[in-house]
């Protein structure tokens, strides 16, 4: 079995930086999980103070306290030495480690015991050599054994991010999702791990049982509007992206989506319907707001990515689709309206779950896209504004749909403003 790791949280580790030298400790312990984690420690005035592990649902939290353990101040030179017996797998002598703690040393005895140092000066005296400034050790009778030890960093979450990713940029920016089904589910987690700062989600249906084969949310949040399931589970996996739930139909609540655009920096589609993609195309428009759109298409065959840009030489919705139309492609929007469900009267399922979260993944990579492009980022710039994705291509489709293999994308080019279209021509 591997070693017993000791995980610190921040704040523990703000607390022994500004203790003294030496005192007790407490572990929580989970014994199936082989790890532990720093739960109570003494400071120089004497008090024990709890240390918090967050969440409080954290499996930690139930563990066995183990009191007894130690913590002390130690010399470089033990984490160094430390640090190599531990790749060695062998431990060190008692009379060596003692001599290496500045003061406070207890004796196991019989009784052994877990301890934490702290090396405040490693860097200054190992330079670049990544000998960590906590350690962790098992101290017995017959040696001192190295154990794993990992601290909680002053920064988590998608700030950890920067400055190889633009991490400022995307946490300031807001992103509507309208429709949180199974596409619209995968787009809002994978925002969230790209760190887009703000998601406002509309939906207006609750998730069910038939809903969990294709849905990121489990079984526990059945019976929940899908946006109040998204927003739960985000609360969780990414604390540092704020969730605005709507239950709210776009159609027939356009009156109060509109102000949600107006503080959006793009919105992005994955509503199942003609209907509701045309009125997000229509509202976004009006908006001055890039769109994003995202479906699948002949049962699950094709994914598709449809950007739309408020610009002169750019078309709606409605336009892209006359266009195709013209050029003798097939004209996907009445399919879209058919639906999927578990009764006679719905067509059956047949779209997998993994392949609308691919395509869910893909919408909020060209929404983020976007968004760093307009941010100045030209690393970010997409190829087309409509992208087709093979998931179970088959032979016949016309162009631009013959995609002939599995994983096959295609980019194209938006289509102009048909002449008249409601929706393009300034009111």
């Amino acid at each position: 079995m591997n070693r017993l790791l000791v995980m610190v949280p921040r704040e523990g580790v703000d607390r022994l930086r500004a203790a003294g030298s030496h005192g007790s400790a407490t572990f929580r312990v989970s014994d199936a999980e082989n790890v532990g984690y720093l739960c109570a420690v003494s400071v120089k005035e004497g008090l024990t103070l709890p240390v918090k592990m967050r969440p409080r649902t954290h499996f930690l939290n139930v563990g066995e306290a183990r009191r007894g353990g130690f913590w002390y101040r130690a010399t470089t030179d033990l984490h160094a030495y430390g640090m190599a017996a531990g790749h060695r797998q062998s431990a060190l002598t008692v009379a060596y480690f003692a001599e290496q703690v500045r003061s406070g040393f207890k004796n196991p005895g019989r009784s052994d015991y877990i301890a934490l140092t702290y090396a405040p000066d490693v860097e200054a005296d190992y330079p670049g050599a990544g000998i960590a400034e906590f350690a962790a050790w098992l101290v017995t009778a017959d040696g001192v054994e190295p154990l794993d030890v990992a601290c909680e960093p002053q920064v988590v979450g998608n700030a950890q991010l920067a400055p190889q990713w633009p991490v400022d940029p995307l946490a300031a920016a807001t992103v509507t999702v309208v429709g949180t089904g199974s596409i619209g589910g995968a787009t809002v987690h994978a925002l969230a791990d790209y760190g887009v700062g703000r998601l406002v989600l509309v939906d207006p249906d609750r998730l069910l049982w038939h809903n969990l084969v294709r849905h990121v949310s489990g079984p526990a949040q059945v019976g929940k509007m899908k946006v109040f399931a998204l927003r739960d589970d985000l609360e969780k996996l990414r604390p540092d992206t704020h969730i605005e739930p709507h239950a709210l139909d776009v159609i027939r609540d356009a009156d109060k989506v509109r102000p949600l655009l107006a503080r959006s920096d793009l919105v992005v589609c994955t509503a199942d319907g003609v209907a509701p993609r045309r009125v997000v195309s229509h509202l976004a428009r009006r908006a001055g707001l890039e769109a994003v759109l995202a479906c699948v298409l002949e049962d699950g065959g094709i994914g598709e990515i449809l950007r739309l840009r408020p610009w002169p030489d750019r078309g709606c919705l409605v336009c892209q689709r006359q266009a195709l139309t013209d050029a003798g492609a097939i004209d996907p929007e009445p399919a879209l309206d058919a639906g999927y469900g578990t009764g006679t009267r719905h067509r059956p399922m047949t779209a997998v779950g993994s392949d609308l979260h691919l395509v869910g993944q893909l919408a909020a990579k060209a929404a983020v896209a976007t968004l760093l492009e307009c941010a100045g980022h030209p690393d970010q710039r997409l190829p087309g504004d409509h992208g087709l994705l093979a998931l179970r291509p088959k032979p016949g489709w016309p162009p631009p749909f013959d995609l002939a293999r599995a994983g096959e994308l295609r980019w194209l080019a938006a289509r102009p403003p048909v002449s008249g279209c409601p929706t393009c021509e300034e009111p």
